[in-house]
């Protein structure tokens, strides 16, 4: 069975940092790529960051917090950490990790369930 959990989120304040974790099990990372997403109230979920350890352990982050956020892969824990620096009051949103079948365009086979960014100003 596929599963992705998250955690990790939390209320922090602006400019403090958070690491979100994606734990994955039924897949390897050959399989499929990670991509984190965010959904903010009352707006669409968007694409944050990936990364494909079968594209060479390649990453991709939007220009919203490219710079700020790192995403990276511990193979032993089967665990996709996403490390927010800098934490805007715009970050605050659910955060979802996700398997990606597909990377161009993102194509998501299973989510997991999210976990809440508060960002306070």
């Amino acid at each position: 069975e596929v599963q992705l959990v998250e955690s990790g989120g939390g209320l922090v304040q602006t400019g403090e940092s958070l690491r979100l974790s994606c734990v994955v099990s039924g897949f390897t990372f050959d399989d499929y790529a990670i991509g984190w997403f965010r959904q903010a109230p009352g707006q669409e979920r968007e694409g944050v960051s990936c990364i494909s350890e079968a594209d060479d352990g390649s990453t991709y982050y939007a220009d919203s917090v490219r710079g700020r956020f790192t995403i990276s892969t511990d193979f032993l824990k089967k665990t996709v950490y996403l490390l927010m620096n800098s934490l805007k009051p715009e970050d605050t949103a659910d955060y979802f990790c996700a398997a990606l079948y597909d990377t161009d365009p993102w194509t998501v086979s299973y989510w997991g369930q999210g976990t809440r960014v508060t960002v306070s100003s």
